[in-house]
């Protein structure tokens, strides 16, 4: 996947992840907190790809949280539909659902390639907040993929902070400083790319690969920044 421009407005194609499953998201919904219920209109719009061009208004008119990701399959707007313990669940309109902790993308459902786990064996600068990154640090991931049982995989992992740089999102520009990962194990080797706010470390914008060979891009078009019950 050729990275979009990175002064490119964001925007959404009238594509679909992945077909079917809307009783799963429905199902979803019905159980999660009031401040990210969605409703069966706005599942709706998600799928018949209404939303095609977000504008600040018509993401600023709706009360659900919005998240744009982007992969080489298509595009898509992913709705909050859960939180839990700090990890939020963006659904889209089919049995996609991408996982979110501290902005990281931390497990994927539905994707040709999904991360079906992530976790910090000792320190996770995610957790600590990347505006305290002020120098390269080094630290482990741990990392499941599928399918193919590719479970267990431990990277060494080096995080650079970078320079500040002007982000446009929605009209929007936002002033975020640049922190780039490197992750290496063996045969494997990623480059992620983070925009964090400097200073509480919100990642606004991110390119994060999900599975060898699989880049996600993820714009916060309507973010929550509350603590999650």
């Amino acid at each position: 996947m050729a990275w979009p421009d990175e002064n490119k407005r964001a925007h959404v194609a009238p594509r679909r992840f992945w077909p079917g499953g809307l009783a799963l998201v429905l199902c979803m919904l019905a159980g999660c907190s009031p401040v990210s219920r969605g409703s069966l209109q706005s599942i709706r719009l998600a799928m018949h790809g209404e939303r095609v061009d977000p504008t600040a208004e018509s993401v600023a008119s709706s009360p659900y949280y919005q998240l744009q990701v982007n992969t080489p399959g298509g595009e898509a707007i992913l709705i909050l539909a859960k939180t839990e313990q700090g990890r939020l669940g963006w659904y889209g309109t089919g049995n996609d659902i991408v996982f979110t902790r501290d902005g990281l993308i931390v497990k994927t459902v539905g994707l040709p390639q999904n991360l079906d786990d992530s976790a910090f064996p000792q320190r996770d600068p995610f957790r600590e907040g990347l505006q305290h990154v002020t120098a390269p640090i080094d630290y482990a991931r741990r990392l499941d993929w599928s399918p193919g049982y590719r479970y267990g995989n431990v990277l060494q992992a080096h995080l650079v902070p970078g320079a500040t740089e002007d982000i446009d999102i929605l009209g929007t520009v936002h002033r975020l400083r640049r922190i780039d990962e490197h992750l290496s194990g063996p045969g494997v080797d990623l480059a992620n790319r983070y925009w964090i706010d400097p200073v509480d470390g919100f990642i606004w914008k991110s390119r994060q690969y999900v599975a060898p060979g699989y880049p996600v891009e993820a714009i916060q078009l309507r973010p929550y920044r509350g603590n999650a019950p």
